[in-house]
């Protein structure tokens, strides 16, 4: 096992605002609270053991004891839900759509990531419990963005309709996903754990929560790893105060905006505020709150709330209110001793844009952490970089920018006229200084010319430049070859393929290699050669 670290930003696949982010940049510490280190960590467990109640911590026990009694779970994760109640225990948090088998391999990089920092801090801090958490997004309706997986090139999609919170989704119809998938597996051990475990989870379970929560508890329950679901009345009536504040006084639409105004001449806005950020969620439905003539609708249906009416609707059915993306982290950090989020550049991009926010509602604002990203490059791969002298962080390139270095170095000609370019400029210069003794229609009349001759040279270099990359033509279709096969669609591969095609290669042991050598607190982006 070879690993190697290289910065995030020489990836080219990550944002101005996470480059800043972890540079520390002045630009962007009004957003955030504490920075994801251990001096932070300290800061941050001192700020939420203050705040934090035992009584939160009785009410999130006893909501995720009755979540988990239909779940075998490990003797590990027994101990961590126990551990919730002391007020020395604290969490580390990521979150997830239910996306069918996983969906993304970056799936696991955020929980592995999420597992690893505990374990890390439990040695940092030894008078204090960390517990690893999984926040299933249930309450999300974008069906789309979840029905398929990735596997070796193929989408595998379950087709259905259906409509309202995607964890109360019926599993039926997964057979025919299954048998699908089965035929791609064949009949080896690690395809029989992966048929198993998909159809464990997706023939046996009722709806999409519960068979995403038999998946990650599968994978990570010896773990620890502490799976939580907010579609829950008992866990929504700690967030009435901020629902009911969010119907009346559009506090999150207020003061998100504020920080919008701040963040956006610098950086791009991920997510835009609504002045209502909740959603009514029904059995099949879930529909937008909106204000309009003094009454509270719920979009795309009949029904009508007084303001009285809608406040009283809160108190009786909060679990009919479902938080948006912008409200949801709210919700985590009001049912959570959490002391950090862990996420990809996306999600701590509009994390960033609620600080503000928090201060405003007096919750204290997570630590953000932006998760491990993983490139896997097989042995055979690696090989093939090296023959064609490119390096780790060269695979990464634009394949345009990459194919023109590469047959720019392995030319035998001067393709490129740098040199060219300045004697002309210079030879320029000269004349300018003659013109300049002349009156100003012969200066601006060489200034034309020099321009008309630095593009005469620009066009004859790009068309060098193509002449030899055809007759480089092996070269450049092994280089484009390469890249394809280690970054498909030329994008990150995590985002792109699903476990289940390196499971199958390398079975347990690929999990193993994750666990070991996943260090969250690196800010480095990973290269494993299996």
């Amino acid at each position: 096992m070879k690993v190697t670290h290289i910065p995030f930003q020489k990836t080219g696949f990550f944002s101005k605002m996470m480059h800043d982010y972890l540079e520390k940049s002045d630009n962007l510490k009004p957003f955030y609270n504490n920075f994801p280190d251990i001096q932070g960590f300290y800061n941050q467990i001192e700020e939420k053991s203050s705040s934090f109640s035992l009584q939160t911590r009785i009410t999130l026990f006893n909501a995720l004891k009755v979540q988990y009694q239909n779940s075998t779970i490990s003797e590990k994760t027994a101990a961590n839900l126990a551990l919730l109640q002391q007020k020395n225990t604290f969490t580390i948090s990521t979150g997830h759509q239910l996306n069918l088998f996983t969906g993304p391999l970056y799936f696991l990089y955020k929980i592995i990531s999420t597992i690893n920092l505990c374990e890390e801090l439990s040695v940092k801090f030894p008078d204090k419990n960390f517990v690893p958490i999984y926040w299933m997004a249930t309450e999300d309706h974008d069906f789309d963005e979840i029905n398929y997986f990735n596997f070796k090139g193929k989408k595998v999609a379950w087709n259905r309709n259906d409509g309202g919170a995607v964890g109360r989704f019926s599993t039926a119809g997964l057979e025919d996903v299954f048998e699908v998938f089965s035929a791609h597996l064949g009949n080896s051990k690690n395809a029989n754990f992966l048929k198993n475990l998909f159809s464990e989870a997706y023939l046996q379970h009722d709806n999409l929560a519960a068979a995403t929560r038999f998946i990650a508890n599968e994978l990570f329950g010896k773990d620890g790893l502490v799976i939580v679901d907010g579609d829950d009345k008992e866990l929504k009536k700690l967030l009435i105060p901020f629902i009911k504040d969010d119907l009346v006084n559009e506090t999150s639409f207020t003061e998100v905006s504020k920080t919008i105004s701040d963040l956006e001449n610098d950086y791009k806005i991920q997510v835009n505020p609504r002045n209502i950020n909740l959603f009514y969620l029904d059995e099949n439905s879930r529909e937008r709150i909106v204000f309009e003539n003094d009454l509270y609708k719920i979009n795309n249906t009949n029904l009508q709330f007084s303001k009285e009416e809608i406040l009283k609707e809160v108190e009786n059915y909060p679990e009919k209110f479902s938080p948006n993306v912008l409200l949801r982290p709210l919700y985590q950090e009001v049912i959570l001793p959490n002391l950090c989020y862990i996420g990809g550049g996306g999600e701590i991009a509009y994390w960033l844009q609620l600080k503000g926010f928090f201060n405003k509602v007096e919750v204290p604002f997570p630590i953000l952490l932006l998760r491990n990203s993983v490139q896997i490059v097989s042995s055979k791969q690696s090989k093939k970089m090296e023959k064609l002298s490119i390096s780790n962080e060269e695979i990464f390139l634009n394949q345009h920018k990459l194919i023109s270095k590469k047959v720019l170095e392995n030319s035998e000609i001067e393709i490129q006229f740098q040199e060219k370019m300045l004697f002309l400029q210079k030879q320029f210069e000269d004349l300018k200084s003659v013109a300049k003794n002349t009156d100003v229609s012969f200066l601006n009349a060489v200034n034309a010319q020099e321009r008309k001759q630095l593009k005469g040279l620009e066009n004859l270099e790009k068309r060098l430049l193509k002449a030899e990359k055809k007759r480089q033509q092996d070269l450049v279709e092994r280089i484009i070859k390469l890249q394809n096969d280690v970054l498909p669609n030329q994008s990150l591969e995590e985002r792109q393929r699903n476990f289940s095609e390196y499971y199958l290669e390398y079975g347990e042991a690929f999990m193993e290699t994750l666990k070991e050598y996943l260090n969250p607190l690196q800010y480095q982006f990973t290269i494993l050669e299996f």
